[in-house]
């Protein structure tokens, strides 16, 4: 039986722009089928899907380590060269490394945020439902997360950090000087969202309006905020009333178009709009930032916003690291154990074997009257005899230098000095 090996491969914000990102993005509610699809298509046993605004990697075991991009560019239905120059790839050591800086924090646009720890444990979860997450995978995901936790208890890598959020507010204030006199609208409901609204209800906008495909998910949302919903549908024809827009749904295709904000910045007489298009893929159609009175700003664009914070935190990153690298050691050491397990375990059922035997020769001569003394005698020189065969035969057999590696060998196992 061979060995698992673990490779890790992706693409992310440092490798790719959002243009190229949101083309391999998973849709959530595809990625079980995807992750089958994975394990049936390549000689691949373990696997999970991370997916997130930022990036998209692959976790996988297998026997014969490939990089899997073949399946990513088919699934995605695009040319194996459009996304390799974008993708990078990492065998065991530097897989698990890597793993271990992105649950910290340490790979994000933003360092140090705590989003992408719940994000990767919803990767195993999923991965786990599938039916992908094996004894591997599913070990070092939970050596992962106490990594993550370490990190972030014991540095002050998530110190001020300088979120999206804050980053959405901040350039809405760059075009608004007072977000207190401005309407807000946001739509989806998910965690990206909330982070948002929470924190622009911070500057008392004059409204703050949550859309939603489920009503009741915004509406339940809104009432957070003191602030009120709306369904999706309706988004169209109330878009003028809004002075900044967030959006960041999973919709595979934008929910704003070019037209839908001609026809709203018309209606407002042209007062300029503020759009915030958190999602992969966008949200909001790409030729909108054409439009002259409206101001749109990408995940990219946020990103350039969080990394005038990073350089305080910097000192907190090289702790993280030194933590990091240590446990990536101790993984892997409990990685080679695994692989020692079968011989020990071969090793134990040979010696039982001739335990067994010597006893049961034992009881049948005890059975038949003769000295307790001298079967025990006859029982310890047995089993000494065929413990000691394997290692004694293997050294007569052996050759020139085989021999005395075996010998060397043998005299560290058994701790057996020769006078020498």
């Amino acid at each position: 039986m061979q060995t698992l090996q673990l490779f890790a491969l992706g693409i992310n914000h440092h490798t790719a722009p959002l243009a190229v990102r949101e083309q391999v993005a998973f849709n959530p509610d595809r990625l079980p089928q995807a992750l089958n699809d994975l394990i049936r298509d390549k000689p691949v046993r373990e696997a999970a899907i991370l997916s997130t605004c930022n990036r998209t990697e692959l976790y996988c075991a297998a026997e014969h380590p490939g990089t899997a991009v073949d399946w990513l560019a088919e699934y995605h239905s695009m040319p194996a060269d459009r996304i390799s120059p974008y993708l990078y790839t990492f065998p065991q050591r530097d897989a698990v490394r890597h793993m271990f800086r992105v649950a910290s924090g340490l790979d994000s646009m933003v360092l140090g945020e705590p989003q992408i720890l719940g994000q990767m444990k919803q990767a195993a979860r999923t991965a786990e439902e599938a039916g992908t997450l094996g004894t591997l995978l599913n070990k070092l995901f939970q050596r992962t997360f106490a990594v993550a936790k370490e990190v972030r208890s014991t540095t002050a890598i998530g110190a001020n950090i300088v979120s999206m959020a804050a980053a959405a507010v901040h350039l809405s204030q760059r075009i608004f000087e007072n977000v207190s006199e401005q309407k807000v609208l946001f739509i989806g409901a998910g965690e990206m969202i909330e982070l948002c609204a929470a924190h622009f209800a911070g500057q008392k906008p004059q409204r703050l309006t949550i859309a939603n495909r489920t009503i009741e998910r915004a509406e339940a949302v809104a009432d957070r905020f003191g602030g009120d919903a709306l369904r999706l549908d309706e988004v169209g024809a109330r878009l003028a009333e809004y002075d900044i827009v967030v959006a960041c749904t999973a919709s595979p295709l934008p929910i704003i178009g070019l037209g839908m904000v001609e026809r709203a910045l018309k209606a407002r007489r042209h007062r300029p709009m503020v759009m915030v298009d958190l999602a992969v893929p966008r949200d909001i159609e790409a030729e909108v930032d054409k439009l002259g009175d409206v101001f749109l700003y990408t995940l990219d664009d946020l990103g350039q916003i969080v990394e005038q914070g990073m350089e305080t935190r910097q000192s907190a990153v090289v702790e993280a690291e030194q933590i990091i690298d240590t446990r990536v050691v101790s993984f892997l050491q409990w990685m080679d154990s695994r692989e020692i397990v079968p011989t020990i375990r071969a090793l134990r059922d040979n010696a039982e074997r001739a335990r067994r035997h010597e006893v049961d020769h034992a009881m049948k001569m005890l059975a038949r009257g003769e000295d307790p003394a001298k079967v025990l005698e006859m029982m310890s020189h047995g089993l000494t005899n065929k413990l000691i065969h394997p290692p004694t035969h293997a050294l007569n057999q052996a050759e020139g230098g085989d021999r005395a590696e075996i010998a060397k060998l043998l005299g560290r196992i058994y701790h057996a000095h020769t006078g020498e």
